[in-house]
């Protein structure tokens, strides 16, 4: 039992990174300032320009676009996790081939088996998320469907309507961002095939890389201005 304690480290790690990294980027007032945040404005001010116009088939082809992009994922994500149950069946194989290497990295059947499904749990998680993005962005289309006429622009029916439009798009687009999320996390979770070790170093690299995407990259500074 003591031999697995670098690999309970790790895993812990793992998900303590993922939980603090997503909290903080959702719940507290440093998150609301990331590339996500300043998004979630733009898609108010859609829907506010939206109820300008008569003709809104741009602005259902953009929707459709988003859509088609969600359902993508999705997809991917059942690939992924088709790909880990054939990883989960081939363990002997995966084994053997692990054990031929010049280092020894192989580790018990058991905590092969572990991983592999860690990693069919993170893409079922992406799944899920992708998949409820997706019918929300189906929601927001009917919506954008619903949308009162540029005439009764100003009345408390159209304004109330921006309103719930705009959250459930802040919704669905919330939804999709941790799916993506999720892609990145299990990017960082490969590493664990190799090594706890390595686990912890690519753990730290995917946090510090989507950390800069949403504080520090230039698609961050041009929305700031």
């Amino acid at each position: 039992m003591t031999g697995y304690w670098v690999d309970i480290s790790a895993i812990t790690f793992f998900v303590v990174e993922w939980t603090v990294y997503a909290f903080t980027l959702e719940r507290t007032a440093y998150g609301r300032d990331s590339l996500s945040a300043r998004m979630h404005i733009y898609r108010e001010v859609w829907i506010r320009n939206l109820l300008d116009r008569e003709t809104r088939m741009v602005d259902m082809q953009i929707m459709a676009s988003l859509q088609n992009g969600t359902a993508f994922f999705a997809s991917s994500s059942l690939i992924a996790i088709g790909g880990g149950l054939a990883l989960l069946r081939a363990t002997n194989d995966a084994l053997a081939v692990l054990a031929a290497l010049p280092i020894d990295l192989s580790p018990s059947p058991a905590l092969w088996e572990i991983k592999c499904v860690g990693l069919i749990l993170i893409f079922t998680y992406a799944f899920f998320k992708f998949s409820w993005a997706y019918r929300l962005f189906n929601y927001v289309a009917i919506l954008l469907g619903a949308m009162p006429p540029a005439s009764e622009k100003g009345t408390p029916e159209a304004e109330a309507h921006v309103i719930r439009t705009t959250r459930l798009f802040e919704s669905a687009g919330q939804h999709f961002n941790r799916g993506q999320r999720s892609f990145f996390f299990a990017l960082g979770y490969l590493g664990w095939f190799v090594s706890p070790w390595v686990l912890f170093v690519t753990t730290a690299m995917v946090v510090i890389v989507t950390w800069r995407r949403q504080f520090a990259s230039n698609a961050w500074k041009a929305m700031g201005s």
